[in-house]
């Protein structure tokens, strides 16, 4: 199945809590198989699993086989389009609020 770099698509599975865990432990502890991930999740380890399936194509992370055993790394780089998304609604967002106090101190004056 393709990646696809978008922000929906991103936020989507950046949304649930248990993924945003597997993917900042991935960041933070490297690469790791199920099992480990299963360990501290909380959750089954078919769970796990799909929730690794939805980042791995939000493009998040990434799976090396070794054997019967599955290894799975983070690919913070993938969050580019969203950073992206996020810095343009910044700079929108900043120039409103300028624009907003610079009225606010004429409607003072």
């Amino acid at each position: 199945m393709p990646v696809r770099a978008d922000p929906d698509l991103l936020l989507k599975s950046l949304a649930d809590p248990t993924r945003r865990t597997l993917f900042e432990r991935l960041c933070n502890e490297g690469e790791l198989n199920v099992r480990v991930l299963t360990e501290q999740s909380g959750v089954s380890q078919p769970a796990v699993s799909k929730h690794l399936g939805v980042l791995k194509r939000a493009g998040l992370v990434t799976e090396r086989r070794d054997g019967r055993e599955v290894h799975y790394g983070a690919r913070p780089k993938a969050l580019t389009p969203l950073v992206t998304w996020l810095q343009f609604h910044t700079r929108f967002w900043e120039g409103r609020f300028d624009r907003l106090e610079s009225l606010l101190k004429r409607m003072d004056q």
